[in-house]
């Protein structure tokens, strides 16, 4: 801690200062601050009028002045999944709090210290946060990983932001009681809270000049890492090689920016980093430990309705507004919500109401152009006799919101289990075999032609042998329609991930964005490549569906529907990775699918 420096800002800020002040300011005994008074008008850093009135020295001026905050620095790339269903349309760091967005209160009071060169560096609906520019003259970061990495990436990617500055790093959905932000700044610090009895946040130990000494997850009775930060230059200096070699080391996409903290400080960067010289040296940092009750930090959207009643009722959120109307309850009635990891068209998550758990599932944006969400209601309607869904408590045909009961104790059907499979098989076959039909049917050549039109409307290079490939799917399409099989309700999305395996052995089969009239063998196919299944493994599938060997002809038909479906989905894939989602490996599994069981259908004499 930086005494003469506190001492100095606090007599420019506030003249009439008293000793006693700065003793609860600087968190010292009165008689120390009496000689740290005494030290300072000693040095010319300070003189005291007659009338009692503190006033700066040159001295004092140029202390300040090296020590001046350039700006700060934000963090809002983050999703915020612990506050779903509002994170779904709004960053964390933009919900309100008493009327005023969080981010928005931050940018406020770092304006009132003089902070006026802030950047916020955004990732997850960055074009949220905009309209900041005008209205603050900001400047906006994008993070390109902040979906697959933690804060340490994000650090790294805004580094030049704090290279060589005395910057303040914020994140955006902290909410500060008082102003604790100040034009000038001692040395590097974090901001602590106190925390009684048994905790998990980051516990700091430090020593009696303030200075942090080590850092340890979880502790009782400890002062915590808690707010915001402030990064000197010197701090900088030597914190930000290291952070930069530990992005490139393997293993530290998940860690926080703090993680590197705690291991420079326990001396463990020395032996990840041997040569680094930074690395081998003892960093220096302040605690800052905050009054109770001034600093918050939300770690989800129950702790936000005891702060501000208005989400007990009123969240401003159609999810939440929708759920308050389909139960008939108030929003504080609905619970225990938590984030399901997001399927690729939808996002999801898990809620309490009445004492019993329910999913509701959310479009995605942009699905609006690839599912019929009257299409998908039509084949719930349908079904809703066999009993074979997941229990829909509400379904909108036209937005596609959907509200489900939760399976307690249900897990995921299991495809390298032979058990979970003729399960699986069965309820599908059971399906196939009801005689229920809707109106409209899955036809593979117009989607396949519709997700092409799609990529190439986004400026997407397709495969380089697209038209090759292609022909030889049309080449497959036309034996199809030769063979001209009998069309039934088809799922066409039966990945085993949507085959729920209840607790007394039943299953539900969820999630019918794709169904329509079409041959049932395609579903044998969809769940293969779903799957990821070898030829054996197909072949396999197969007898289990048809309970005997295939004929030619079928396997000649199941075949042709995994290099279609591959065909389709690898298209869909690539279309999607245009709107910003993108799936990994899948889309070069899927299209080595089209052309790997084309090649196996041209071996078939049918």
């Amino acid at each position: 801690m930086n005494r003469d420096l506190i001492l100095c800002r606090t007599v420019m800020e506030r003249p009439s200062v008293t000793q006693r002040e700065l003793a609860q300011e600087l968190n010292l005994s009165l008689g120390t601050v009496n000689g740290l008074v005494k030290d300072a008008i000693q040095s010319q850093l300070i003189t005291q009028s007659d009338n009692g009135l503190y006033h700066l020295l040159p001295k004092g001026d140029e202390l300040l002045l090296s020590h001046q905050v350039d700006g700060a620095l934000i963090i809002a790339a983050g999703f915020g999944s612990r506050f779903v269903p509002l994170t779904f349309e709004t960053p964390k760091g933009l919900l309100e709090v008493f009327g005023e967005r969080m981010i928005e209160r931050q940018i406020r009071q770092l304006h009132e210290a003089g902070i006026t060169d802030i950047t916020i560096a955004v990732g997850y609906l960055k074009e949220k946060f905009e309209y900041l520019i005008d209205k603050y003259q900001v400047k906006l970061l994008y993070n390109p990983e902040y979906s697959c990495k933690n804060t340490l990436a994000t650090i790294y990617h805004a580094k030049d932001t704090l290279k060589g500055k005395n910057m303040y790093l914020l994140s955006s959905d902290n909410w500060l009681r008082h102003n604790m932000y100040h034009h000038y700044e001692g040395d590097a610090w974090y901001s602590s809270a106190f925390m009684k009895g048994q905790t998990s946040e980051w516990c700091l130990h430090f020593n009696k000049k303030g200075q942090i000494q080590s850092v340890t997850v979880g502790g009782e009775d400890s002062w915590v890492m808690y707010g915001p930060a402030y990064f000197s230059r010197e701090f900088s200096d030597q914190f930000l090689p290291v952070l930069e070699a530990y992005y490139h080391l393997p293993g530290t996409e998940q860690f926080y920016w703090e993680n590197v903290l705690k291991e420079m400080l326990s001396g463990e960067t020395a032996v990840r980093l041997p040569n680094l010289p930074q690395a081998r040296e003892k960093i220096l940092i302040d605690i800052n430990r905050r009054p109770e009750n001034e600093v918050y930090e939300f770690e989800n959207l129950e702790e936000l309705r005891q702060f501000d009643v208005k989400y007990q009722h009123h969240s401003d959120n159609q999810a939440m507004e929708l759920l308050s109307q389909v139960f008939q309850v108030p929003e504080s009635e609905i619970t225990e919500i938590r984030c399901l990891k997001s399927g690729m068209t939808n996002k999801s998550f898990l809620f309490k109401v009445n004492g019993t758990h329910y999913i509701c599932r959310i479009p995605g944006p942009g699905t609006e152009l690839l599912i019929n969400r009257s299409q998908e209601k039509a084949a719930y309607d349908a079904v809703a006799p066999l009993k074979l869904t997941e229990t829909i408590i509400y379904f909108n045909g036209e937005n596609g919101y959907k509200i489900a009961k939760y399976y307690d104790g249900a897990r995921n059907a299991r495809a390298d289990s032979e058990k979970d499979m003729k399960a699986c098989m069965a309820a599908v076959r059971r399906l196939h075999n009801s005689g229920l039909t809707v109106e409209h049917s899955f036809d593979f050549r117009e989607r396949i032609d519709f997700y092409a039109k799609l990529c190439k409307s986004q400026g997407n290079i397709l495969f380089e042998d697209y038209p090759q490939v292609y022909a030889h799917m049309s080449e497959l399409m036309d034996k199809l329609d030769k063979l001209n099989h009998p069309k039934v309700l088809s799922h066409l999305d039966d990945n085993v991930d949507n085959f729920l395996v209840l607790p007394d052995g039943s299953i539900r089969l969820i999630d019918w964005e794709y169904a329509g009239m079409c041959d049932p063998l395609a579903d044998v196919a969809m769940c293969a490549i779903y799957s990821y299944y070898s030829k054996e493994q197909a072949d396999r599938l197969m007898e289990i569906y048809l309970e005997q060997k295939p004929t030619a002809e079928e396997r000649f038909s199941v075949y042709a529907y995994m290099a279609l479906g591959g065909f389709l989905w690898s298209l869909w894939a690539v279309y999607k990775a245009s709107l910003g989602d993108e799936f990994g490996e899948y889309t070069l599994i899927m299209y080595r699918y089209a052309k790997e069981y084309y090649k196996k259908c041209c071996e078939i004499e049918c």
